[in-house]
C-alpha cells in the first residue's frame, strides 16, 4: 500500500483521475496474465472496425476496472466467473475461464467443487454441460502437454 492514499487500494488501477489509457494498460496486463498472450493476441488479431470498441471496452472495464481490484483474489474471481458462465450457459467462455482458473492457481479438484456447487444453484443440466466442458479442457491439456501457465 505504499504510495497510496487511504482508501485508494480498493480501486485497483481505477484510481480517481485514472486515464482511459491507464485503465487499458492495467487491464491488458491482467488480461494477458490470466488468459495468456496467445489468447489475447488472437483476440486482438481478429478485431476489426466493428469489434475494436468491444475489445477496448472489455480490456478497460472488465480487466482494468474489475480484475485489477485487490478486494478478491484471482482464484475467487475465477470461481465467481466460472459460476456465472455456468449460470448463463456460456460454454465457450466457460472453457476459457477454466483454463484461466488453473492459471490463477485453482486446482482441478477445486474446479470440480465449484461445478458441484453450480449443480445446486444453477441446475443439474447446466452443471452436466459444465462438467463435460471441463473434462474436454482437461483432456486437451493432458493430450497436448499444455499446462495452465500462459
Amino acid at each position: 500500500m505504499s504510495g497510496l492514499q487511504p482508501g485508494s487500494e480498493r480501486h485497483g488501477v481505477v484510481q480517481p483521475g485514472a486515464t482511459s489509457q491507464e485503465m487499458y494498460d492495467g487491464g491488458m496486463k491482467v488480461r494477458r496474465e490470466v488468459l495468456g498472450d496467445a489468447h489475447v493476441d488472437r483476440a486482438n488479431a481478429n478485431k476489426d472496425h466493428f469489434t475494436e470498441d468491444f475489445q477496448d471496452m472489455i480490456t478497460r472495464i472488465a480487466w482494468g476496472g474489475i480484475w485489477t481490484r485487490p478486494g478478491l483474489t484471482r482464484q475467487m474471481r475465477s470461481a465467481v466467473t466460472i459460476t456465472a458462465m455456468v449460470a448463463h450457459g456460456h460454454w465457450e467462455e466457460l472453457a476459457m475461464h477454466i483454463r484461466a482458473a488453473l492459471t490463477n492457481g485453482l486446482s482441478r479438484d477445486e474446479i470440480k467443487e465449484i461445478l458441484l456447487q453450480t449443480a445446486i444453484y444453477c441446475g443439474v443440466p447446466s452443471a452436466n454441460t459444465a462438467f463435460k466442458t471441463a473434462q474436454q479442457v482437461f483432456h486437451e491439456m493432458d493430450n497436448t502437454g499444455m499446462d495452465a501457465t500462459p
